[in-house]
């Protein structure tokens, strides 16, 4: 846990700028979450917690399910910083960096993919969610895009329809970590060969193409 969510968390009366009030709120309900369960998550419940007034945390959040899609969006943020943070290292050649892209992305999923699915869950229906998790995709794809690109020729096109396959086979490893039906180093050493075994397959079949033309 970061410094400031530290402090946070530990004064929560003390006045705070409208980004570290937010940031506050948001420690709290993932506190909620993980000490009482999703169903206990209330904008009500928040601002006893928060040991604020209840119009502080409606002025942020307005509604519950408002509350539900910042704290899932913040969950996925908080990941994507640690996965950055993982791949920002020095040169690395194409095995290694399979391997560091699997490690971190794994590590990173499966440590908060618990919140991440309850709250997923617990907005379920929720007309904003299907737009909310195609957004958090498409980041994680981006990313992946970006890490793999030094290292194949694919168009755009064909490197993201790629990326969403690999994305979606990160998120389900992540999540059987969390349902205890996978090891993480087991699901890491899968999700490296399914990588390393898609990229240069899907590289070989454009040369042919392009030979073949």
């Amino acid at each position: 846990m970061k410094k400031g969510e530290d402090v946070a968390r530990t004064q929560p009366g003390r006045r705070l700028s409208k980004a570290d009030r937010r940031r506050q709120l948001l420690v709290t309900a993932l506190d909620v979450i993980r000490a009482e369960g999703a169903d206990s998550l209330t904008l009500g419940h928040l601002a006893a917690r928060a040991g604020v007034s209840k119009p502080v945390v409606y002025d942020h959040f307005g509604t519950r399910p408002g509350l539900l899609i910042d704290l899932y969006r913040w969950i996925d943020t908080e990941r994507i910083e640690a996965f950055r943070r993982a791949m920002a290292s020095a040169d690395r050649n194409r095995d290694e960096t399979i391997v560091a892209l699997a490690d971190a992305y794994i590590r990173c999923a499966s440590d908060l993919t618990g919140e991440f699915q309850i709250v997923g869950a617990a907005l379920a229906g929720s007309a904003e969610m299907a737009s909310v998790y195609a957004e958090l995709l498409d980041q994680s794809v981006a990313m992946f895009v970006a890490v793999l690109r030094p290292f194949s020729q694919l168009t755009e096109p064909a490197a993201t329809s790629l990326c969403v396959g690999l994305v979606g086979a990160g998120e389900g490893l992540s999540a059987a970590i969390v349902r205890s039906k996978l090891r993480e180093d087991d699901a890491i050493a899968t999700f490296t060969g399914i990588i390393s075994g898609s990229v240069p397959k899907l590289e070989l079949h454009m040369h042919v193409a392009e030979d073949g033309g």
